[in-house]
C-alpha cells in the first residue's frame, strides 16, 4: 500500500514539473499516465500493485467525467454556444445516433456470429467522445470558437444521451423482463435519464448560486474555502441525478454551463480548486487503466479486434459527422477536423464495465474492443492534437491574411 503510494507520488512530482512542455509536445498526460500505470504495474516492473476492483475502476472514472464535464461547460463561452448551438445539435441529433447505427453495421460484418444486441451494445459504448482527452482542442485559441464550443457541448452532452441508450440494449441483452411496451419502456428510460439529468443540474445550480451570492456579499466564504463550492456542486449535480435515477453526466453538464451563464466573470476563479482536482483524478484513472486494463490485452488482441477500433475512431466516427454538418459554413478540412476529434475515453470505460459485469457472452471480446479502442484513441489523438491544432492555426492565419 505504502509502496504504491510513493510510486504513484513521486511520479505525479515529477510530471508535475514537466506538465507545460507535455502539454505543448505530441504527448499529453493520458498517454504518460496509462503508460506508467502499464510500466509499473505488474505486467512489467511490478513497483504498483494497485488491488482496485471493476467497482472501483467505475466510481473513479465516473467520478472524473464528472468534474471534468462541469469545468468544461463552466468554462463555455456561453453567447458562442447560443450563437451557433445548430452545430453541436447536428452533431447529437444526427451525427451520434447515425455513429451509432454505423458502429453495429460494421460489427455485424467484423464479428459475424455474435448476438445482434451485444454488438449494438459495443457500438452504443464507443459512440460517445471524452470531454477530457479533448481538452488540448477545445481549450486553444487556434481553433475556432465556434468548433471548440461544438466539440465541447457534443462531447459534454453525449455521453448523458448514450446512457440511457446503453441501459436499454444491456436489459435487453441479459434478458431482464420489461414492463409493458417495449417502445413505452424506452422512452420512459430516456425521457428519465436525460429529463431529471437536466432538472437536477440546474435546479442545483440555481440554489447554490443564490446561497454562494449571499455569502459573499456577507463574507460568510473563508479565503481557503473559496474553491471548494465548484467541486461540492459538481458531486452534487451527478450523485443527485444518479440517486433518482437520471443521468448525472447530464446533470453535471447542464449544472456547468449554468455556472458559465450565471457566473461568466468569477467562473475562473470559482472553478480553479475544481479543474485541480479534476487533472488529480484524471491522472488516477489513467494510472489504474493503464496497471489493471492495458495488461489484459497481451494475448487477447486479434485482427478483427484492432480493425474495429481503427474503425471506430475512423470511419463510424468521421463519416457521421461529415453527414451531420452538410448545409453549413464549415469547411470540407474544419468538419475532418472535427469527426477526427472524437477521442474515446471515460465514458467508454464506464460503459464497458457496466456491461462487463453482466457476465454476457461475449464479454470478453467486448472489454477487449474496448480497452483497445480507448487505447489506441489515447494515443492517436493525443499525439496528433497539437499538430493539427497548429496546422488548422495556420490555415485560419493564411485565409485571414488573404481575405
Amino acid at each position: 500500500m505504502y509502496q504504491d503510494a510513493a510510486v504513484l507520488a513521486v511520479f505525479l512530482l515529477v510530471y508535475s514539473a514537466v506538465s507545460s512542455p507535455v502539454e505543448q509536445s505530441r504527448l499529453s498526460g493520458p498517454i504518460l499516465f496509462a503508460s506508467a500505470g502499464l510500466l509499473l504495474g505488474p505486467q512489467a516492473l511490478g513497483l504498483l500493485n494497485l488491488n482496485v476492483s471493476g467497482e472501483v475502476l467505475r466510481t473513479l472514472a465516473e467520478a472524473t467525467l464528472a468534474l471534468v464535464l462541469f469545468t468544461d461547460a463552466a468554462n463555455a463561452d456561453f453567447s458562442t454556444v447560443r450563437r451557433n448551438v445548430r452545430i453541436p445539435e447536428r452533431l447529437l441529433l444526427i451525427g451520434l445516433p447515425l455513429t451509432i447505427v454505423l458502429g453495429f453495421l460494421l460489427a455485424e460484418v467484423v464479428f459475424p456470429g455474435f448476438d445482434p444486441l451485444e454488438l449494438a451494445l459495443l457500438a452504443a459504448m464507443l459512440a460517445p467522445t471524452d470531454a477530457a482527452l479533448g481538452k488540448p482542442v477545445v481549450t486553444n485559441s487556434d481553433v475556432p470558437a465556434t468548433m471548440r464550443e461544438a466539440l465541447n457541448v457534443e462531447s459534454g452532452l453525449n455521453d448523458g444521451i448514450c446512457v440511457p441508450v446503453v441501459l436499454i440494449l444491456l436489459g435487453l441483452a441479459v434478458g431482464t423482463r420489461i414492463e409493458g411496451q417495449t417502445m413505452t419502456h424506452m422512452v420512459r428510460v430516456v425521457a428519465e435519464q436525460i429529463g431529471i439529468g437536466l432538472v437536477v443540474g440546474l435546479a442545483l445550480t440555481g440554489c447554490a448560486a443564490l446561497l454562494l451570492r449571499t455569502a459573499v456579499k456577507l463574507n460568510w466564504i473563508s479565503e481557503n474555502w473559496m474553491e471548494v463550492p465548484a467541486v461540492a456542486l459538481a458531486t452534487a449535480c451527478f450523485a443527485t441525478a444518479q440517486t433518482i435515477g437520471g443521468s448525472g453526466f447530464i446533470a453535471s453538464f447542464a449544472g456547468g454551463l449554468m455556472v458559465s451563464w450565471l457566473a461568466p466573470r468569477r467562473k475562473h476563479e470559482l472553478l480553479r480548486g475544481a479543474e485541480s482536482i479534476g487533472e488529480m483524478l484524471a491522472f488516477a484513472t489513467w494510472v489504474v487503466f493503464g496497471t489493471i486494463a492495458l495488461g489484459q490485452l497481451a494475448g487477447r488482441l486479434t485482427f478483427s479486434v484492432v480493425l474495429y477500433a481503427v474503425l471506430s475512431l475512423t470511419v463510424i466516427r468521421m463519416l457521421p459527422v461529415l453527414l451531420s454538418l452538410v448545409g453549413t459554413d464549415m469547411s470540407i478540412a474544419q468538419r475532418l477536423f472535427i469527426g477526427w476529434f472524437g477521442p474515446r475515453g471515460l465514458a467508454s470505460i464506464v460503459f464497458g464495465i457496466l456491461v462487463f459485469d453482466e457476465h454476457l457472452p461475449g464479454n470478453d471480446t467486448l472489454m477487449v474492443v474496448v480497452v483497445c479502442t480507448v487505447l489506441l484513441s489515447v494515443i492517436a489523438h493525443g499525439v496528433t492534437a497539437n499538430p493539427l491544432v497548429a496546422a488548422l492555426g495556420a490555415r485560419k492565419s493564411v485565409t485571414v491574411h488573404e481575405g
